[in-house]
């Protein structure tokens, strides 16, 4: 298993030319801070390892799936989908892909959109994509066919977007075909070897592609505020 890197937890917790996406209405003000974080310089290479690998074909739509439930990735994916949008080139969609948690914008304390089925830009080139825009009605213990091939076609309405994934299980590797493939988010200390490993053999079984693992909830022998000032 190709381990990409080891990724802080401690905060709350050359790729082929652009295609032409549909017009859209940019944002003056962002809806997120774009003061970088304590792990900025390892989320942006994640960033390059993952999406701009010469020599494996481009990859542009990933979901971050976590192996523990209490593995907390939303900021993860915002910080991820962040760095991409600041390279100013490229849109991209921050998609809630997560049926059975409170919304990712609420949890990443977002303003919504007055259309709760409508994606909303929430920085320059960086849109908000909430589950309603996929899944109209998330009560339903059974994710439709229908419900799926929306949310593939909503991957394509951007040049790269990050997918806000629940915990490993049936109904992520039937999300992770709707993009380029998947990425097991670990926990440090936590996470079992055998259980990765089963887990991997159960997304190849179902035939989505694993991107790499992430290490995340790593602690570190110094304080935080004393690390930050490093």
């Amino acid at each position: 298993m190709n381990t990409l890197l080891g990724l802080l937890a401690e905060t709350p917790s050359a790729a082929e030319q652009p295609r032409v996406t549909p017009i859209r209405e940019q944002v003056q003000r962002p809806a997120v801070s774009s003061t970088p974080s304590v792990n900025d310089g390892q989320i942006r290479a994640l960033v390059q390892q993952l999406f701009f690998r010469r020599e494996s074909k481009p990859v542009r739509h990933v979901g971050f799936v976590p192996i523990e439930a209490s593995t907390e990735t939303a900021t993860l994916c915002l910080e991820v989908a962040r760095v991409l949008a600041e390279e100013d080139r490229y849109d991209v969609g921050l998609i809630d892909a997560h049926p059975d948690s409170v919304p990712l914008q609420t949890k990443l304390q977002i303003p919504s959109h007055n259309r709760a089925e409508a994606s909303w830009p929430m920085a320059p080139r960086l849109w908000m994509v909430p589950r309603q825009s996929w899944l109209p009605d998330p009560s339903e213990q059974r994710i439709a066919e229908q419900n799926l091939s929306r949310l593939r076609e909503l991957t394509t309405e951007f040049d790269f977007s990050i997918l806000w994934c629940a915990p490993a299980s049936w109904l992520t590797a039937s999300i992770g075909q709707t993009c380029d493939g998947l990425v097991l988010v670990l926990a440090a200390n936590k996470t079992r070897r055998l259980v990765a490993a089963q887990i991997k053999d159960q997304l190849g079984k179902a035939q989505v592609p694993l991107l790499g693992t992430v290490l995340a909830e790593r602690r570190f022998p110094v304080p935080q505020g004393l690390y930050r000032s490093l």
